[in-house]
């Protein structure tokens, strides 16, 4: 049994997961936020206070001031707050530091998304081979829980594959992890979560089709489904941490991740990224300052925090498996559904926030509890699924399932073909780009000139020399 977490991170998945941590911290103890701001704790603590979520006042909600780079200094933050369990929500290159720290104080660990280094994108995969899983041994040995991409998408879309296996099927063909934000936040343009680490993201697209990895250029495959609720709406196969996992732990001939975009993002990013503004690498200026491309667009769009009051509209994620069960083809979506506007009256956060820091709050208490506490290095996916799902049920991310007949009109074809055969018939709105040539643009067919016909003869006549017609306007 662990208690009293340390959540590092002050964005906006660490405020939703501090609201759910204080709401439950008969169980979880203790609750610390630490950042390199420590005014952005502050004011996660008192959204927390404000909503009156602190379920036991006798144990603390309190801020600390850390650079989880530096790894001493995190390993004394772990020691001096007595946390059995951190959370890491910080951004993605914080993650071997907080685990190193984590590995020299037997801290459990958990974190929503894989490692990336700055100066590195959309590594080959699979990508947790580079780095976690190189730590896993170390993990064992020391007896060290650590649980890997425990967010929604990784996380909750990886304990909906683990369901699948236990529950649905004998034999899985095929899984696509669908997700959709068919919600509003009414500004011009923005990310959802760090810029930073959101445009990194969608560099490349890695897919595991046939059992193999197989790359394509970024929003280059579409397709359109009629989700649950949301209704239909546009889909893009696209690169996704859980992917890389999966295709190690789940048994399916194809794992693909499909992900909304409008054609306005679509068209703006590319605009972006054709220019140069979505590089990670440095440029120098006539002034012979170095600034970072991609940070400066970070300073310059709005803080995803900010976006919560007013957001309307709902999500909807969830995994499409295609399968066998007692000899017969079957179909299932496992899925879930949430309003911004109720996420944000109940922890004043957006949906996507909120999908993203519940689950490792849910993993949090199922470590507290000794049933995820695995004494291991794990993806979600090892772990027994239905007590996480139960867990999300009753703090605020019930899931659904649906039985879909199979090849019926709710059924979805996540079949991958060729990219030549893709782009012919292909209506995504994509332009070729000159700062990565994997951008997808769609052929077009040779324009042929228009043969006169004889009823056009006498409307030429008419015409004066200027080429305007001598009719006069209604």
């Amino acid at each position: 049994m662990k208690k009293n977490v340390l959540i590092i991170g002050a964005g906006g998945v660490a405020h939703v997961a501090a609201h759910k941590a204080a709401m439950n911290n008969n169980l979880l103890g203790d609750i610390c936020l630490a950042s390199r701001t420590l005014a952005k704790c502050d004011g996660i603590i008192e959204s927390v206070k404000r909503k009156g979520h602190i379920q036991n006042p006798a144990n603390k909600l309190y801020s600390r001031q850390i650079d989880a780079l530096d790894i001493p200094a995190t390993v004394k933050l772990i020691e001096e707050t007595g946390s059995q369990i951190v959370i890491n929500l910080g951004n993605a290159f914080l993650n071997m530091s907080i685990l190193e720290a984590c590995l020299a104080t037997g801290a459990a660990y958990i974190d929503t998304a894989i490692h990336e280094e700055p100066d590195k994108v959309c590594e080959n995969p699979p990508w947790y081979a580079n780095y976690e899983w190189k730590r896993k041994d170390r993990c064992t040995e020391k007896g060290l829980t650590a649980i890997l991409g425990a967010g929604f998408d990784p996380g909750v879309v990886n304990a909906y594959c683990a369901l699948a296996v236990k529950r649905y099927f004998d034999k899985i063909d095929t899984i696509d992890i669908l997700d959709v934000n068919a919600g509003s936040h009414g500004k011009y343009f923005a990310t959802n979560f760090d810029p930073e680490i959101n445009f990194r993201e969608f560099i490349k697209v890695w897919t595991w089709i046939d059992r193999q990895w197989k790359e394509y250029p970024t929003h280059s495959v579409k397709r359109i489904y009629d989700f649950p609720v949301v209704g239909p709406c546009p889909i893009y196969l696209n690169g996704h941490d859980e992917l890389h996992s999966l295709s190690k732990n789940i048994d399916a001939n194809s794992i693909r991740f499909w992900m909304g975009f409008g054609d306005h993002y679509i068209n703006v990013f590319t605009v972006l990224r054709t220019l140069g503004f979505l590089s990670h690498l440095p440029v120098t200026l006539t002034t012979g300052q170095e600034v970072v491309p991609l940070k400066v667009v970070k300073a310059l769009l709005p803080d995803p925090q900010t976006l919560a009051a007013g957001y309307t509209g709902k999500t909807c994620i969830g995994n499409f498996v295609k399968g066998w069960k007692d000899g017969k083809a079957r179909e299932v979506f496992i899925y879930q559904v949430s309003d911004h506007k109720q996420c944000f009256e109940e922890v004043e956060s957006q949906g996507i926030s909120y999908t993203a820091g519940v689950p490792p709050v849910a993993a949090a208490m199922l470590v507290a509890q000794g049933v995820w506490d695995a004494n291991t290095m794990v993806n979600v996916e090892e772990l027994d699924p239905e007590p996480f799902i139960a867990i999300l049920d009753k703090i605020g991310l019930p899931t659904d399932i649906k039985e879909i007949k199979p090849g019926g009109k709710e059924s979805f074809d996540g079949a991958v073909r060729s990219l030549e055969e893709e782009l012919a018939e292909s209506t995504a709105t994509v332009t070729v780009s000159a700062a990565n040539p994997m951008i997808a643009v769609r052929p077009q067919p040779p324009v042929e000139p228009k043969k006169s016909k004889d009823k056009d003869k006498d409307k030429d006549k008419d015409k004066d020399k200027s080429g305007k017609s001598d009719k006069k306007k209604k």
